[in-house]
């Protein structure tokens, strides 16, 4: 049978991330400065990811292709090196394919290559069989995430740090006086519900600055809008925050083409939040 697929000219990819935010399925990363398709699996074929391609580097294939042969399709991965195999492994484990992963595993073991330590595995070191804590999935991929608290513990009474309104994007007027010598903070939707230390560690003494990178729909306006608030304001640093899941990450595509549009140079840290909300390493 023939299905559609999409191909990545890896000499046209520039790595700019921009067709991330826009694989529903999370079946492209960021990886070595390229975008990789990390699965065939989860590829639909629909080509959300082409239109956002500054480059031009994305199409849609139709190639014969028979049931999916995971082992197959492991080899054409194992070339693209461990970074590449780390991610489908994490990707196919988040998704519960775990007879696939098996799959995967058994094929790197054909093919006499290690297996790397990556996120999401039963079969990790120092996790239960049935914990999966740390899959780096889309965030549509269901889960449940358990917290161990001692019983002892009071509840802690903390103080809002928020210091404007209103604070998602779409809604701020980039010549509202408060940006002005600000540090800002600009994360997605979903991180203050994941991290519990939200204000105290991260919020305070910042402006906030929130949207979401997946289901929000004028990224580019977004850009502009950002790039304006630069241009206008002394802005002294920039933390962006997002959650570790790949869609999140476009938080930071959007506030790295919104300084090139600004001409301004400000330095940049950035946060990943895990599932457990912690911060990642």
């Amino acid at each position: 049978m023939k299905r559609k697929i999409i191909t990545i000219d890896e000499e046209k990819c520039t790595g700019c991330g921009q067709c991330i935010p826009d694989c529903p399925e999370g079946a492209l990363q960021l990886l070595d400065g390229k975008a990789r398709l990390i699965s065939d699996l989860f590829c639909d074929g629909l080509g959300a990811c082409i239109g956002t391609c500054p480059e031009e580097a994305i199409s849609v294939i139709e190639r014969e292709a028979g049931a999916y042969d995971e082992k197959e399709d492991m080899k054409n991965i194992a070339r693209q090196g461990e970074a590449v195999i780390r991610a489908h492994l994490e990707h196919l484990a988040g998704h519960g394919e775990m007879d696939l992963y098996h799959q995967a595993l058994a094929s790197l073991q054909d093919m006499h290559i290690d297996v790397p330590v990556h996120r999401g595995s039963p079969d990790h070191a120092g996790q239960q069989h049935h914990h999966n804590p740390f899959a780096a999935c889309p965030g549509s991929a269901a889960r449940t995430i358990e917290h161990t608290r001692q019983s002892s513990q009071a509840p802690v009474h903390a103080e809002s740090e928020l210091r404007q309104w209103p604070v998602q994007l779409k809604l701020l007027n980039p010549a509202n006086p408060y940006f002005e010598n600000a540090d800002l903070l600009v994360a997605a939707d979903c991180v203050p519900f994941a991290y519990a230390d939200f204000h105290q560690t991260l919020l305070k003494d910042r402006i906030l600055i929130i949207f979401c990178p997946k289901l929000d729909s004028d990224i580019e306006g977004y850009i502009t809008k950002l790039a304006e608030i630069l241009k206008i304001h002394t802005i002294r640093s920039i933390t962006t925050v997002h959650m570790i899941v790949p869609c999140c990450s476009g938080v930071t595509y959007v506030v790295n083409e919104a300084l090139k549009l600004s001409g301004k140079e400000i330095p940049v840290h950035d946060i990943t939040i895990t599932l457990q909300g912690t911060i990642a390493e």
